[in-house]
Protein backbone atom coordinates (compact mmCIF):
# COMPACT_ATOMS: atom_id res chain seq x y z
CA UNK A 1 0.00 0.00 0.00
CA UNK A 2 2.22 3.00 -1.38
CA UNK A 3 0.46 6.35 -0.44
CA UNK A 4 2.97 7.88 -3.37
CA UNK A 5 1.62 5.62 -5.84
CA UNK A 6 -2.18 6.20 -4.86
CA UNK A 7 -0.85 10.14 -5.09
CA UNK A 8 -0.25 9.56 -8.48
CA UNK A 9 -2.89 7.63 -9.44
CA UNK A 10 -4.84 10.66 -9.40
CA UNK A 11 -2.86 13.10 -10.98
CA UNK A 12 -5.34 14.05 -13.83
CA UNK A 13 -7.87 13.31 -11.89
CA UNK A 14 -10.50 16.14 -9.96
CA UNK A 15 -8.83 16.52 -6.53
CA UNK A 16 -12.24 15.44 -4.56
CA UNK A 17 -11.84 12.45 -6.14
CA UNK A 18 -8.68 11.87 -4.46
CA UNK A 19 -9.89 13.38 -1.15
CA UNK A 20 -12.94 10.88 -1.51
CA UNK A 21 -10.76 7.81 -1.94
CA UNK A 22 -8.53 8.59 1.37
CA UNK A 23 -11.46 8.94 3.58
CA UNK A 24 -12.73 5.96 2.30
CA UNK A 25 -9.76 4.12 2.69
CA UNK A 26 -9.20 5.79 6.23
CA UNK A 27 -12.12 6.78 7.73
CA UNK A 28 -14.40 4.26 5.43
CA UNK A 29 -11.80 1.48 6.72
CA UNK A 30 -12.90 -0.43 3.76
CA UNK A 31 -11.02 -3.97 3.04
CA UNK A 32 -11.05 -4.19 -0.47
CA UNK A 33 -12.16 -1.29 -3.07
CA UNK A 34 -14.81 -2.92 -4.02
CA UNK A 35 -16.57 -1.82 -0.66
CA UNK A 36 -15.93 2.17 -1.85
CA UNK A 37 -19.56 2.17 -3.47
CA UNK A 38 -19.13 6.24 -3.76
CA UNK A 39 -16.24 5.56 -6.31
CA UNK A 40 -16.92 5.04 -10.19
CA UNK A 41 -16.89 0.89 -10.63
CA UNK A 42 -14.10 1.58 -13.50
CA UNK A 43 -11.87 3.43 -10.75
CA UNK A 44 -12.67 0.65 -7.84
CA UNK A 45 -11.45 -1.85 -10.44
CA UNK A 46 -7.97 0.24 -11.39
CA UNK A 47 -7.77 0.56 -7.49
CA UNK A 48 -7.89 -3.15 -6.77
CA UNK A 49 -5.37 -3.86 -9.19
CA UNK A 50 -2.63 -1.22 -8.84
CA UNK A 51 -3.53 -0.25 -5.47
CA UNK A 52 -4.52 -3.52 -3.22
CA UNK A 53 -4.78 -2.87 0.34
CA UNK A 54 -5.53 -6.12 1.72
CA UNK A 55 -2.96 -6.46 4.82
CA UNK A 56 -1.65 -10.20 5.98
CA UNK A 57 -0.99 -10.02 9.61
CA UNK A 58 -1.65 -12.36 12.85
CA UNK A 59 -3.58 -11.29 16.56
CA UNK A 60 -1.83 -12.40 19.76
CA UNK A 61 -4.81 -11.66 22.26
CA UNK A 62 -3.84 -10.96 26.09
CA UNK A 63 -5.91 -12.95 28.67
CA UNK A 64 -7.61 -9.86 30.03
CA UNK A 65 -8.67 -9.20 26.63
CA UNK A 66 -7.41 -5.75 27.23
CA UNK A 67 -4.40 -6.08 24.87
CA UNK A 68 -4.03 -7.38 21.07
CA UNK A 69 -0.42 -7.60 19.16
CA UNK A 70 -0.37 -7.56 15.49
CA UNK A 71 2.39 -9.07 13.78
CA UNK A 72 2.09 -7.52 10.50
CA UNK A 73 3.96 -9.06 7.58
CA UNK A 74 5.80 -6.63 5.28
CA UNK A 75 6.17 -7.07 1.05
CA UNK A 76 9.95 -7.96 1.46
CA UNK A 77 9.43 -10.63 3.99
CA UNK A 78 10.33 -8.95 7.20
CA UNK A 79 7.64 -8.11 9.61
CA UNK A 80 6.48 -5.86 12.29
CA UNK A 81 4.89 -5.52 15.96
CA UNK A 82 2.00 -3.16 16.55
CA UNK A 83 -0.11 -3.07 19.63
CA UNK A 84 -3.78 -1.97 20.74
CA UNK A 85 -4.22 -0.96 23.94
CA UNK A 86 -7.80 -1.28 25.10
CA UNK A 87 -8.50 1.64 28.29
CA UNK A 88 -11.33 1.34 30.90
CA UNK A 89 -12.33 5.12 30.03
CA UNK A 90 -12.68 3.68 26.19
CA UNK A 91 -9.50 5.24 25.01
CA UNK A 92 -7.77 2.78 22.47
CA UNK A 93 -4.57 3.48 21.78
CA UNK A 94 -2.61 1.96 19.08
CA UNK A 95 1.76 1.50 19.77
CA UNK A 96 3.36 1.94 16.63
CA UNK A 97 6.76 0.55 15.03
CA UNK A 98 8.74 3.02 13.12
CA UNK A 99 11.41 0.64 12.07
CA UNK A 100 12.40 -3.35 11.30
CA UNK A 101 14.57 -3.63 14.12
CA UNK A 102 16.69 -0.47 16.35
CA UNK A 103 19.81 0.82 15.92
CA UNK A 104 19.77 2.06 19.52
CA UNK A 105 20.78 -1.67 20.76
CA UNK A 106 19.17 -0.27 24.34
CA UNK A 107 20.08 -3.73 26.61
CA UNK A 108 16.54 -4.05 28.55
CA UNK A 109 14.70 -3.81 25.04
CA UNK A 110 14.42 -7.10 22.80
CA UNK A 111 13.83 -4.73 20.09
CA UNK A 112 17.28 -3.57 20.33
CA UNK A 113 18.85 -6.87 20.35
CA UNK A 114 16.83 -8.18 16.87
CA UNK A 115 19.73 -5.46 15.68
CA UNK A 116 18.31 -3.25 12.70
CA UNK A 117 17.27 -4.15 9.82
CA UNK A 118 16.00 -1.19 7.66
CA UNK A 119 13.24 2.07 7.90
CA UNK A 120 9.40 1.32 7.74
CA UNK A 121 7.90 3.55 4.53
CA UNK A 122 5.12 5.67 5.05
CA UNK A 123 2.29 2.99 3.75
CA UNK A 124 4.11 0.31 6.23
CA UNK A 125 3.18 2.41 8.80
CA UNK A 126 0.20 3.46 8.42
CA UNK A 127 -0.92 -0.24 7.74
CA UNK A 128 0.03 -0.68 11.50
CA UNK A 129 -2.55 1.68 12.28
CA UNK A 130 -5.46 0.94 9.70
CA UNK A 131 -5.12 -2.48 10.75
CA UNK A 132 -6.26 -2.04 14.18
CA UNK A 133 -8.60 0.98 12.98
CA UNK A 134 -10.39 -2.02 10.16
CA UNK A 135 -10.55 -4.60 14.00
CA UNK A 136 -12.14 -1.93 16.16
CA UNK A 137 -14.85 -1.36 13.58
CA UNK A 138 -16.27 -5.06 14.05
CA UNK A 139 -17.15 -3.93 17.21
CA UNK A 140 -18.52 -0.23 16.53
CA UNK A 141 -14.97 1.42 18.56
CA UNK A 142 -12.23 3.84 17.26
CA UNK A 143 -9.16 4.51 17.72
CA UNK A 144 -8.46 7.45 19.67
CA UNK A 145 -4.43 7.54 20.21
CA UNK A 146 -1.62 6.54 18.41
CA UNK A 147 1.80 6.76 20.06
CA UNK A 148 5.33 5.69 18.06
CA UNK A 149 7.07 3.69 20.59
CA UNK A 150 6.63 0.47 19.15
CA UNK A 151 9.92 -1.26 17.52
CA UNK A 152 12.64 1.18 16.03
CA UNK A 153 13.66 4.84 16.84
CA UNK A 154 11.12 7.70 15.09
CA UNK A 155 13.67 10.27 15.24
CA UNK A 156 15.85 7.79 12.61
CA UNK A 157 13.33 7.66 10.75
CA UNK A 158 11.68 11.33 10.83
CA UNK A 159 10.64 12.27 7.16
CA UNK A 160 8.23 8.72 7.25
CA UNK A 161 7.46 9.06 10.88
CA UNK A 162 6.10 13.05 10.06
CA UNK A 163 4.42 12.41 7.13
CA UNK A 164 2.39 9.22 8.19
CA UNK A 165 1.54 11.73 11.35
CA UNK A 166 -0.04 14.20 8.50
CA UNK A 167 -1.74 11.44 7.15
CA UNK A 168 -3.17 10.86 10.53
CA UNK A 169 -3.58 13.92 11.29
CA UNK A 170 -5.41 15.34 7.88
CA UNK A 171 -9.47 15.72 7.71
CA UNK A 172 -8.69 13.67 4.34
CA UNK A 173 -6.76 10.80 6.14
CA UNK A 174 -7.82 9.55 10.19
CA UNK A 175 -8.60 12.92 10.96
CA UNK A 176 -7.11 12.35 14.33
CA UNK A 177 -6.00 15.21 16.89
CA UNK A 178 -2.58 16.04 16.83
CA UNK A 179 -2.79 16.07 20.36
CA UNK A 180 -3.85 12.31 20.38
CA UNK A 181 -0.10 11.47 19.15
CA UNK A 182 3.13 11.03 20.79
CA UNK A 183 5.98 10.52 19.74
CA UNK A 184 9.04 8.92 21.98
CA UNK A 185 12.61 8.79 21.00
CA UNK A 186 16.00 7.91 23.42
CA UNK A 187 16.82 11.48 22.72
CA UNK A 188 18.03 11.95 19.07
CA UNK A 189 18.81 15.81 19.30
CA UNK A 190 18.43 16.95 15.54
CA UNK A 191 15.16 14.87 15.76
CA UNK A 192 13.97 17.27 18.89
CA UNK A 193 15.27 20.28 17.30
CA UNK A 194 13.68 19.62 14.06
CA UNK A 195 10.53 18.07 16.04
CA UNK A 196 10.30 21.83 17.86
CA UNK A 197 9.63 23.34 14.56
CA UNK A 198 6.57 21.05 13.40
CA UNK A 199 3.46 23.46 13.27
CA UNK A 200 1.20 20.33 14.93
CA UNK A 201 0.60 19.87 18.34
CA UNK A 202 1.96 15.76 18.88
CA UNK A 203 3.44 15.10 22.41
CA UNK A 204 6.53 14.35 22.89
CA UNK A 205 8.16 11.80 24.98
CA UNK A 206 11.96 10.98 26.11
CA UNK A 207 13.16 7.62 27.06
CA UNK A 208 15.49 9.00 30.09
CA UNK A 209 15.94 5.40 32.38
CA UNK A 210 18.48 6.95 33.87
CA UNK A 211 20.03 10.30 35.73
CA UNK A 212 23.17 9.91 35.21
CA UNK A 213 25.56 9.39 32.50
CA UNK A 214 27.43 6.78 33.36
CA UNK A 215 24.42 4.28 34.19
CA UNK A 216 22.76 5.53 31.27
CA UNK A 217 25.28 4.86 29.17
CA UNK A 218 25.36 0.97 30.65
CA UNK A 219 21.62 0.40 29.73
CA UNK A 220 21.24 2.64 26.52
CA UNK A 221 24.34 2.53 24.47
CA UNK A 222 22.90 6.18 23.05
CA UNK A 223 23.90 7.74 25.82
CA UNK A 224 27.64 7.96 23.98
CA UNK A 225 26.36 10.30 20.89
CA UNK A 226 23.00 11.72 23.05
CA UNK A 227 24.27 12.59 27.07
CA UNK A 228 21.70 13.77 29.19
CA UNK A 229 22.98 17.26 29.20
CA UNK A 230 22.68 17.20 25.41
CA UNK A 231 18.88 15.86 25.16
CA UNK A 232 17.46 18.52 28.05
CA UNK A 233 19.09 21.36 26.52
CA UNK A 234 17.04 20.22 22.92
CA UNK A 235 14.47 19.87 25.34
CA UNK A 236 14.69 23.02 26.73
CA UNK A 237 14.57 25.15 23.41
CA UNK A 238 11.13 22.54 22.65
CA UNK A 239 10.06 24.05 25.28
CA UNK A 240 10.54 27.77 24.81
CA UNK A 241 9.52 27.63 21.30
CA UNK A 242 5.97 25.00 21.69
CA UNK A 243 4.96 25.83 25.30
CA UNK A 244 4.05 22.40 25.22
CA UNK A 245 4.78 19.28 27.97
CA UNK A 246 7.82 16.59 28.00
CA UNK A 247 6.97 13.44 29.38
CA UNK A 248 10.16 11.48 30.28
CA UNK A 249 10.01 7.94 30.57
CA UNK A 250 11.74 5.84 33.37
CA UNK A 251 11.99 2.53 33.41
CA UNK A 252 12.41 0.91 36.79
CA UNK A 253 14.82 -1.61 36.74
CA UNK A 254 16.21 -3.37 40.10
CA UNK A 255 19.37 -2.51 41.47
CA UNK A 256 20.45 -0.14 38.37
CA UNK A 257 18.57 2.53 38.44
CA UNK A 258 15.49 2.65 41.25
CA UNK A 259 17.69 3.72 44.54
CA UNK A 260 16.06 6.86 46.65
CA UNK A 261 19.85 8.33 45.25
CA UNK A 262 18.80 7.85 41.54
CA UNK A 263 15.67 9.38 42.51
CA UNK A 264 17.09 12.16 44.25
CA UNK A 265 19.53 12.45 41.04
CA UNK A 266 16.54 12.70 38.76
CA UNK A 267 14.86 15.48 40.82
CA UNK A 268 17.76 17.97 40.20
CA UNK A 269 17.00 17.06 36.57
CA UNK A 270 12.95 17.49 36.18
CA UNK A 271 12.72 20.66 38.23
CA UNK A 272 11.00 22.32 35.54
CA UNK A 273 7.73 23.32 35.28
CA UNK A 274 6.51 21.40 31.82
CA UNK A 275 8.63 18.28 32.60
CA UNK A 276 6.75 15.13 33.85
CA UNK A 277 8.48 11.53 34.87
CA UNK A 278 5.96 8.24 33.78
CA UNK A 279 7.03 5.67 35.71
CA UNK A 280 7.33 1.84 33.83
CA UNK A 281 7.10 -1.34 35.39
CA UNK A 282 10.05 -3.29 33.29
CA UNK A 283 8.76 -6.31 31.54
CA UNK A 284 11.29 -8.83 31.77
CA UNK A 285 13.52 -9.48 28.37
CA UNK A 286 15.58 -11.67 30.03
CA UNK A 287 18.51 -9.32 31.55
CA UNK A 288 17.39 -7.83 33.97
CA UNK A 289 14.91 -8.26 37.03
CA UNK A 290 11.88 -5.14 37.55
CA UNK A 291 11.77 -3.07 40.45
CA UNK A 292 9.59 -4.75 43.12
CA UNK A 293 6.19 -2.91 43.27
CA UNK A 294 7.15 -1.45 46.70
CA UNK A 295 10.05 0.29 45.15
CA UNK A 296 8.43 1.74 42.66
CA UNK A 297 5.89 3.28 45.07
CA UNK A 298 8.50 4.53 46.99
CA UNK A 299 10.65 5.97 43.83
CA UNK A 300 7.43 8.20 43.23
CA UNK A 301 7.09 9.12 46.80
CA UNK A 302 10.23 10.41 46.88
CA UNK A 303 9.73 12.54 43.59
CA UNK A 304 6.34 13.94 44.47
CA UNK A 305 7.59 15.22 47.66
CA UNK A 306 9.91 17.30 45.87
CA UNK A 307 6.97 18.86 43.61
CA UNK A 308 7.70 16.98 40.43
CA UNK A 309 4.61 15.46 38.64
CA UNK A 310 4.67 11.92 38.07
CA UNK A 311 2.67 9.04 36.54
CA UNK A 312 2.83 5.61 36.64
CA UNK A 313 2.13 3.68 33.02
CA UNK A 314 -0.61 0.59 33.52
CA UNK A 315 0.99 -2.73 32.39
CA UNK A 316 -0.70 -4.31 29.01
CA UNK A 317 0.33 -7.52 26.96
CA UNK A 318 2.98 -9.19 29.63
CA UNK A 319 1.40 -12.34 28.79
CA UNK A 320 1.89 -11.68 25.03
CA UNK A 321 5.01 -10.17 24.90
CA UNK A 322 3.27 -6.96 23.72
CA UNK A 323 4.27 -4.81 26.45
CA UNK A 324 6.96 -1.94 26.56
CA UNK A 325 10.13 -3.39 25.95
CA UNK A 326 8.88 -6.78 24.45
CA UNK A 327 8.50 -6.28 20.93
CA UNK A 328 10.69 -8.20 18.79
CA UNK A 329 10.11 -10.81 15.28
CA UNK A 330 13.00 -13.20 16.31
CA UNK A 331 12.22 -16.07 17.80
CA UNK A 332 12.37 -15.71 21.61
Amino acid sequence: MDIKKLQKLFKDQPKYRLEQTQKSLFQGLINNWQEAMGLPLNLRKELEEKFPIEISGRTFISKDKNTIKALIDLEDGSAVEAVLMRHKDTRNTVCVSSQVGCPMACSFCATGRMGFKRNLEVWEILEQILFFARYLKKINEKITNVVFMGMGEPFMNYQNVMAAIKILNDKNGFNLGARHISVSTVGVVEGIERFANEELQINLAISLHAPDNKTRSEIMPANRNYPIEKILKAVDEYVKKTNRRVMFEYLMLKGVNDSDEHAKALIKLMKKPLYFVNLIAYNPTGIYNPSPASRIKKFKEILESAGITVTQRREFGQDIEGACGQLATLPR
